[in-house]
């Protein structure tokens, strides 16, 4: 079976990692697009075998979390009844957990927004963790009870809720009013276990990240 010379494979990878669609990889490499599409396969078994076997025992003093919402296939509410609540169709919402100081992403896991996924993830995190950690989380309460029972008192744990104004500036017409988002109106912080420093309480790293991700 024809193989792609390593030096080809850098190059793809290269431009991919640069932000640029499997087609315009295509045009600014030469290599079809399934190929493209194999090796980006290959990559992310890599990755993930890597990090899981790496990132281990890590030292962290504050832990930020977070989810971000994506779809396959379709859109939850376009989906067919058949397809409808098999998993890999519609919704799918991969969570994070990063190192505020150093960013290294310490967990991620890809699920759906219920108890089952939110476990996974926290219990992945503890996992990995060498010491005792602040978190901080949005207020999706399913990470309320999964820190509470996976961590005990092992962590100093706070919860900040965004309070969100109106949807959209009537002032504002055309795309900008449709896709920009809501302002945030207020924070709150709220101690769940531990006793956490509300100076650190925040989810700015894990959100930057995660739209850098998007």
């Amino acid at each position: 079976m024809n193989q792609l010379a390593v030096e080809k494979r850098a190059q793809v990878v290269a431009v991919l990692v640069e932000g640029n669609s499997i087609r315009a990889t295509v045009r600014m490499t030469g290599v079809a697009k399934n190929t493209i599409i194999k090796l980006l396969a290959d990559l992310g078994r890599a990755c993930a075998e890597y990090h899981d076997k790496v990132v281990r025992s890590i030292y962290a003093e504050n832990v930020q979390a977070d989810e971000i919402w994506s779809f396959c296939y379709a859109k939850q509410n376009h989906l067919k009844p058949e397809l409808r609540g098999e998993f890999g169709y519609g919704d799918v919402w991969t969570y994070t957990a990063i190192d505020s100081d150093s960013k290294l992403i310490i967990s991620w896991y890809v699920g759906t927004k219920d108890a089952e996924s939110t476990y996974g993830f926290i219990s992945d995190l503890a996992l990995r963790l060498d010491n005792r950690v602040q978190l901080t989380t949005d207020s999706f309460h399913k990470y309320l009870y999964a820190a509470r029972d996976v961590f005990g008192d092992r962590v100093d744990y706070a919860m900040l809720s965004k309070l969100y104004g109106k949807t959209h500036d009537y002032e504002c017409s055309g795309p900008e009013r449709r896709y920009s988002p809501p302002g945030v109106v207020s924070l709150r912080k709220y101690t769940v276990c531990g006793m956490p420093d509300q100076s650190q309480v925040s989810t700015s790293y894990v959100e930057r990240q995660n739209l850098t991700m998007r």
